[in-house]
């Protein structure tokens, strides 16, 4: 599977971006991570196939929020009240199975998101 990720950009402090993450086939666990400078890359969220179950990261303390629209075989990362530690480059990866870890087969390209303060 082939994975596409879209949507990052340069948001001030408190302000929401939406991720894209378009699958090139349906029926993969998709989930979302990121690397921030200087750090290593750590999972953020993850959507079984179905939708019907979801995964979180404890730090985002609700923050963001996934969604998946299997019509558009696309997966979403919703991010609101977003923080200049939020900066870094976001990844979507697919796998059969979501886990909350890095554990996933294949990776997309990876978007930059830049929170200015």
């Amino acid at each position: 599977v082939q994975l596409q990720a879209s949507g990052g950009g340069l948001v001030q402090t408190g302000g929401s971006l939406r991720l894209a993450c378009t699958a090139s086939e349906p029926d993969w666990g998709i989930a979302w991570h990121r690397q921030r400078p200087g750090k290593e890359r750590e999972f953020l969220a993850g959507v079984t196939w179905s939708g019907e179950s979801k995964y979180y990261a404890d730090s985002l303390k609700g923050r963001f929020a996934i969604s998946r629209d299997n019509a558009k075989n696309t997966v979403y990362l919703q991010m609101n009240d977003l923080q200049p530690e939020d900066t870094a480059v976001y990844y979507c990866a697919a796998d059969r199975i979501v886990t909350r870890t890095l554990s996933y087969d294949y990776w997309g390209q990876g978007t930059q998101v830049t929170v200015s303060s």
